[in-house]
């Protein structure tokens, strides 16, 4: 990106407004994002927990960026590499990482794994495994809030291999249709598992470009600059907030280690060298670091604490989780139906559903 362009978005009244603490403050999630994975990916490979885990490493920037602009009635929706959406929305290391260990004191008592953290009361849905299922629910939000009348949206996140799903498609024609509040956010790290982009995707200039088709405005981002994403998820945001209208943004980012932590070819579709050259020229907590350092608001020695703190925090999260129980044997049947749970109509009896 030129120096000029960038300045522009750092002088943007959307950036101009930002304090110094807030500035440091997403560098903090930045840290806390990637301290939390590296934690978790060592209790990982000891054992601790099973099923799939999807590392988001390398794109810490874009959740935090995007995310730092929602107000109380914005929702947040994403796929299953949802580690950092969840931690920026609000949700404590220790649910998280007990979830992660199958353990009762999880985010979802240790049923959904890494792949299905949830906090409603945070306005944060997800969390969900199957490729671009939320994205018909991200409009399922959408529609909640225009049919209740509430000055919202949601922030509905998929990666670069989601786009090529049919439901997407569909989404994309119902919320045009519909004139729906949601803002899907293609986070485009360049593989779709160990597809490249170009074996993977037709496209003419960009993935975000197929919303023409849907008569939606679209636009990119680079993922390495927060000012850049707040500019663009801020026109996008108030796109759905002032005529209710959706927005397909794509931004570009990647990602250090493989689809999932067993995806074992993780360095034979991409050569150890690219890797390497981005963490050495983009890795977004190195530019956002520097450039508040370059901005007279950070010293190196606050950075280093700011990252001992999130290192802590991280170890702390993984003794709760490696100390917290299991859930029961009766625990299998609970949380399955919410009517059978509550001791309301014919639920408990096993008839609401099947007579």
């Amino acid at each position: 990106m030129m120096e000029a362009e960038s300045r522009s978005f750092a002088d943007a009244e959307i950036n101009r407004c930002l304090t110094p603490e807030e500035k440091i403050q997403f560098l903090r999630q930045m840290f806390r994002i990637r301290r939390f994975e590296q934690t978790s990916l060592k209790a990982y490979n000891a054992g601790k927990m099973g099923g799939f885990l999807h590392l988001y490493t390398g794109q810490e920037s874009v959740a935090v960026a995007t995310i730092s602009l929602l107000g109380e009635n914005d929702h947040v929706i994403t796929a299953y590499r949802d580690h950092g959406h969840a931690l920026v929305c609000g949700m404590e290391m220790g649910e998280c990482m007990a979830e992660f260990f199958g353990k009762a004191t999880g985010s979802s008592k240790g049923k959904g794994g890494s792949m299905h953290l949830f906090a409603p009361d945070k306005r944060y849905w997800g969390g969900h495994g199957i490729v671009a299922g939320q994205t018909p629910l991200g409009l399922g939000i959408a529609y909640a809030l225009k049919y209740k009348g509430i000055r919202g949206c949601c922030l509905c996140y998929l990666g670069d291999g989601a786009v090529n799903q049919g439901v997407f498609h569909e989404s994309l024609n119902l919320a045009s249709l519909m004139s729906l509040p949601v803002i899907y956010i293609i986070e485009n790290n360049g593989y779709s598992m160990g597809t490249s982009l170009a074996r993977s995707s037709a496209f003419k200039q960009m993935l975000a470009q197929r919303a023409e088709g849907y008569n939606i405005p679209w636009d990119h981002a680079n993922g390495e600059n927060i000012y850049e994403m707040r500019v663009k998820t801020q026109a996008a945001i108030e796109r759905a907030h002032e005529e209710s209208r959706p927005t397909v943004l794509e931004i570009a980012t990647y990602r250090y280690y493989g689809h999932s932590v067993a995806d074992a070819n993780a360095r034979k579709y991409r050569t150890p060298e690219e890797i390497e050259h981005y963490k050495t020229y983009h890795d977004p907590l190195r530019l956002w670091q520097k450039r508040l350092v370059d901005e007279g608001i950070l010293t190196e020695e606050q950075a280093d604490a700011i990252d001992h703190e999130a290192r802590a925090e991280a170890e702390v999260a993984s003794r709760f989780a490696d100390e917290s129980p299991f859930p029961t044997e009766a625990d299998i049947f609970t949380d399955v139906y919410s009517e059978v749970d509550q001791p309301v109509g014919d639920g408990p009896h096993g008839t609401y559903f099947f007579n």
